[in-house]
């Protein structure tokens, strides 16, 4: 649960997003994206014969977050109908910097706080290549700290730079196989 407006998931099953109906969730958010596998074939049947809109973002765990992407995930966070449920494959990357985009940009939560949805608690690990999601949230929050009015889309617009986050983060190799090899993570 991210609050009252947005929970998060690993990926679910019919029977999931069927018992997602009777709790009243209206929309989920796939964010493996659209990719037409068995999966989203089922969730999408299942998402139909039980009235829920489903809505697919790819966002990507592994890399630094991209522009248009958060731009796409505001726009979401915008329009859709709630309660809603976010989910990648597990739960812990691409659904915590997800779960961070919503309460800083919908729900305007300080950046730190917001932060803690990606933890280990989530099953997120910080120092894998999955951390430069962590480093991502910690530019903003540099920026957050330093200026009196911060807007958030101004700084992903007109600041941020997801090449130089990408050039300057590195990854400790050794929890890279643990989050690739024993937690089997995309």
């Amino acid at each position: 649960k991210i609050d009252d407006k947005m929970y998060r998931s690993n990926m679910p099953t019919p029977q999931r997003i069927k018992k997602y109906k009777k709790l009243g969730i209206k929309t989920i958010i796939n964010l493996r994206g659209g990719k037409k596998d068995g999966g989203w074939f089922l969730e999408k049947k299942a998402c139909e014969q039980n009235e829920l809109e489903l809505v697919n973002l790819v966002a990507r765990s592994r890399a630094a977050p991209d522009k248009n992407m958060i731009i796409k995930a505001y726009a979401i966070f915008k329009s859709i109908k709630y309660p809603a449920l976010i989910h990648c494959k597990s739960g812990a990357d691409r659904a915590g910097i997800i779960a961070f985009l919503f309460k800083v940009l919908k729900s305007k939560e300080n950046p730190e706080i917001a932060k803690k949805q990606l933890s280990l608690k989530y099953l997120h690990v910080k120092h894998a290549k999955t951390g430069i999601l962590d480093a991502f949230c910690d530019l903003y929050i540099k920026y957050y700290k330093t200026n009196k009015n911060p807007d958030f889309m101004y700084w992903v617009r007109n600041i941020y730079k997801p090449e130089d986050l990408e050039r300057n983060f590195k990854a400790n190799k050794f929890f890279e196989k643990i989050v690739t090899k024993i937690l089997r993570r995309e």
